[in-house]
């Protein structure tokens, strides 16, 4: 799967930038070292004048690329959700048992992450934390119905929606497989997120693994 990832480029909303970063080295660059700079201090103390000086580069040459860092963690996003997508499609395409189709679909969307050697300069592990951390600032704004209009979340709900024909697969006459789907793919990064920091009001642990609670759960639900 990854020599096949390795030649696959994630396409992302042209909206969401003034320039497509992937065009050149400094796009690149703005790109890798966001990833890390948000990670290391949070997305509400990151600025684009930060960035500038970790790059050693102007902050107007980022906003050539990026209105906004809204709309720079909204690229990064669309970008994980499209590398979880072809990751999700592969994953799938050839396992023919409707349960065990939804199993992995599940483990990819719920698992913890592993950087991909194939993609240099982003870094899917520490993009994962981001987004464990932060991807609901992307549509927790006033904002999100006109950018749900103009497609910003269409790569996510593409996920979802993978998901829900997985689960409509294994039980169709299951009512709520919408529900399920957006529950496991948005559940599993807060169940990240609470195991690494409010550890009391969680199952998961070092051990247990949220792949394990949202299996179990489905396994569960979808008995006819």
């Amino acid at each position: 799967m990854q020599n096949i990832l390795s030649n696959i480029i994630i396409s992302v909303n042209d909206k969401l930038y003034v320039k497509n970063p992937e065009t050149s080295d400094l796009g690149k660059k703005i790109i890798e070292q966001s990833v890390l700079l948000i990670n290391e201090i949070g997305f509400e103390n990151f600025t684009f004048k930060k960035l500038g000086e970790k790059i050693s580069s102007n902050e107007s040459s980022i906003y050539r690329y990026f209105e906004s860092k809204h709309k720079l963690l909204l690229y990064l996003s669309s970008w994980y959700w499209g590398w979880i997508e072809y990751k999700l499609a592969f994953a799938t395409t050839n396992v023919s048992n409707p349960m065990e189709r939804l199993k992995k679909g599940i483990t990819i969307v719920t698992e913890i992450v592993k950087d991909d050697s194939t993609t240099l300069h982003i870094n899917e592990a520490i993009l994962n934390k981001i987004i464990i951390q932060e991807f609901t600032k992307t549509f927790l704004t006033k904002e999100v119905d006109e950018e749900n209009k103009e497609g910003f979340f269409l790569v996510y709900k593409r996920v979802i929606n993978r998901i829900i024909e997985m689960i409509t697969e294994v039980n169709p006459n299951y009512a709520f497989a919408k529900s399920l789907a957006s529950s496991i793919v948005e559940g599993a990064l807060h169940q990240h997120f609470l195991k690494d920091h409010l550890k009391t009001i969680t199952n998961c642990n070092a051990t247990i693994s949220p792949t394990e609670f949202y299996i179990n759960l489905v396994e569960n639900t979808l008995k006819h």
